[in-house]
């Protein structure tokens, strides 16, 4: 097994390094920003630890980078802050797990463990349709760069869309996800908050992101460009 240490702390790096060769992983070590991404971009490594202070960076702003240029190895990030506020803009980041120092070098590798096991997947921090950008920590939606607003209903359906991308969801397993239990609605709930988001993505940008299938639900198509509207 392979694994990133980004950590500019010479003595913590050193410790690090000569801990996870004594497990037998085969270990690399970058002390910036910079190096860490590109290390990262020329060889496949099954796991990546990430220091949120780097000298030229942050680690956030790194783990962004590498899920957008599709390094999907798993990240654990490493920090001396315990606020709630960083380990949650660590994940939303992109990151898989967060440690906070100091930290028991058992639990470390209990951690590096259980994401290997867990393996590479996509997990993208935003999610992309063609032109249609969702941030989930933001909750921001841009086609084309341009900023969309919407309702916080009209944003969970289309989260759970862009999730789900180019595969067909029943208008039963819409409305399971987007809308609780309690729900006591109109049957056709689904249908009209579709309707909501073409009119304000498909409709506004000329695109045809937003597909239905008869008899069977809806879908959205991730490899849309632009296209003329469809019904």
């Amino acid at each position: 097994m392979r694994v990133l240490i980004a950590e500019d702390e010479v003595k913590m790096a050193a410790l690090l390094k000569r801990g996870f060769q004594e497990e037998c992983y085969a270990v690399d070590v970058t002390d910036t920003a910079e190096d860490t991404i590109w290390m990262a971009s020329e060889a496949a490594y099954d796991v990546i630890l990430l220091d949120i202070m780097l000298p030229d960076g942050n680690g956030f702003d790194v783990c962004r980078q590498l899920r957008a240029a599709g390094c999907w190895a798993p990240v654990l990030m490493l920090t001396a802050r315990d606020a709630v506020s960083d380990r949650v803009r660590g994940l939303d980041a992109g990151a898989d797990d967060y440690l906070t120092k100091p930290f028991a070098f058992d639990e470390l590798l209990a951690r590096t463990r259980a994401l290997l096991r867990r393996g590479a997947a996509a997990r993208p921090a935003l999610l992309r349709a063609g032109p249609l950008t969702l941030d989930p920590a933001t909750h921001a939606v841009s086609v084309a760069g341009e900023s969309v607003e919407l309702t916080a209903r009209e944003f969970t359906l289309l989260e759970y869309l862009m999730r789900n991308a180019n595969e067909v969801l029943s208008r039963t397993r819409i409305r399971d996800h987007v809308w609780d239990f309690a729900f006591d609605g109109d049957s056709n709930v689904v249908d009209v908050y579709v309707r909501y988001l073409r009119e304000k993505i498909d409709r506004r940008f000329g695109v045809a992101l937003i597909e239905t299938i008869r008899g069977a639900g809806y879908r959205i198509r991730a490899d849309v460009a632009a296209a003329s509207h469809q019904d």
